[in-house]
C-alpha cells in the first residue's frame, strides 16, 4: 500500500526531496491526481513510464508554476500562448508547443513538441514551488484505466507499490483531465476537450478547430480506448436503456440520470444533469461500478452538448470503446 500523506508543509517538503532525488510521487491537482517526476530527469521519467505501465510514445504533460517557469521548456512562445496563459493559467488548460532542445525526448513521447500547463490546485503549486523545477505528470493510475480523483483511488491502483508517496489534497474539484490545445498548427486545434470549453477558447483566439482523435497522437489521452473501467461498459441512448438491460439477464450497473429507475437485479448509480457536477463525479462513479462486481456497466448517453458535456462525451466514448 502506498504512503498517503496529508497536505501540509512537511509532506510537501518530503515529496519534493523524493522528486529531487530522482523519484516519483503522486499528488492532487484540480483535474485528477497526477503521477509526477521532474521533467528534466530522464531516469525519473523512465521510472514513471514503467510504474504507470504507459506506452513510451504517449507524451506527458509538464506542470509549471507560471509563464516564467514555462519559457525555458519552449522553443517558440507565440502570441496565442500568451493570450491563453493570461486568461486560463493557473487552471485546466494544457498547451502543445515546440519544445526547447534542453527538454529530453523521453518526457515528450519522442516528439519535438511538449504539452504544458500550470495547475490551479494549491497542493500542486506548493509542490512545484518546493521542487523548484517542472514536474511531468500523467494521471496517477495504471495506463488506460479510470483516472483517480481521490488519494484512495491512487492507493488502490498501486497496492503493490509500498514506497510510493501520495499527497492527499482531497477530492478533485473538476474530475476530468485538462483541455489540450495544439498551438503548433496554423489554426489552433483542440486535441482533447476538457473544462476550458471550445466556446471559451474561440472567444480568446477566434478560429479554433477540434480534432476527434481515435488514436494516440501528440496529445496525452487520445488513445481510442482510455479512461476505461475493468468491467465491460456500453453507452446507450436513454430511450434504449430498458432494451439494453433486457438484452442480457446478467446483472448490470447502470449510470443513468437522476430520476431513472432500473429493475432488479440491476444496480443504479444516479448521475446529475448538471455538466460540471457530472464531470466531477464521473470517474468516481465508474470506479464504484467496477467495485460492485457486476457483469457489465450500462451508461446512459448524455443528450446535452457544449460546455462540459463535450469533454464528458469524449471520456465516455473512450471508456466504452
Amino acid at each position: 500500500m502506498p504512503i498517503v500523506l496529508p497536505y501540509d508543509n512537511e509532506s510537501v517538503d518530503l515529496a519534493a526531496e523524493v522528486l529531487r532525488q530522482g523519484g516519483v510521487v503522486a499528488f492532487a491537482t484540480e483535474t485528477v491526481y497526477g503521477l509526477g517526476a521532474r521533467t528534466m530527469d530522464e531516469s525519473a521519467i523512465h521510472k514513471l513510464y514503467a510504474l504507470k505501465r504507459r506506452p513510451t510514445d504517449n507524451p506527458l504533460i509538464a506542470h509549471v508554476l507560471d509563464v516564467a517557469t514555462a519559457r525555458p521548456l519552449i522553443a517558440e512562445w507565440p502570441r496565442s500562448a500568451l493570450t491563453l496563459a493570461s486568461a486560463c493559467w493557473p487552471g485546466p488548460l494544457t498547451m502543445i508547443l515546440r519544445k526547447s532542445e534542453s527538454v529530453p525526448l523521453t518526457a515528450t513521447g519522442g516528439r519535438d513538441t511538449i504539452a504544458i500547463r500550470s495547475p490551479r490546485h494549491p497542493l500542486a503549486r506548493a509542490l512545484l514551488h518546493a521542487v523548484g523545477s517542472p514536474i511531468s505528470a500523467p494521471s496517477a493510475n495504471r495506463s488506460g484505466q479510470v483516472s483517480p480523483t481521490t488519494a484512495e483511488h491512487v492507493a488502490l491502483d498501486f497496492l503493490d507499490e509500498p514506497e510510493l508517496i501520495v499527497l492527499d489534497g482531497g477530492p478533485c474539484t473538476l474530475g476530468i483531465e485538462s483541455t489540450v490545445i495544439d498551438l503548433t498548427t496554423e489554426v489552433p486545434i483542440v486535441r482533447r476537450p476538457g473544462s476550458v470549453t471550445i466556446e471559451r477558447l474561440r472567444e480568446l483566439l477566434g478560429q479554433v478547430e477540434v480534432d476527434h482523435a481515435s488514436s494516440q497522437g501528440a496529445s496525452p489521452g487520445t488513445a481510442a480506448r482510455h479512461y476505461a473501467p475493468e468491467t465491460p461498459a456500453t453507452l446507450v441512448d436513454g430511450h434504449d436503456l430498458q432494451r439494453a438491460l433486457d438484452a442480457s439477464p446478467e446483472p448490470a450497473v447502470v449510470l443513468a440520470f437522476e430520476g431513472r429507475s432500473v429493475p432488479s437485479p440491476h444496480s443504479l448509480l444516479p448521475m446529475p444533469r448538471d455538466g460540471e457536477q457530472y464531470a466531477a463525479l464521473l470517474y468516481g462513479a465508474l470506479r464504484r461500478a467496477d467495485a460492485l462486481g457486476c457483469a457489465r456497466i450500462v451508461i446512459e448517453r448524455p443528450e446535452q452538448t457544449g460546455g462540459a458535456w463535450d469533454a464528458i462525451a469524449d471520456r465516455l466514448s473512450r471508456a466504452t470503446a
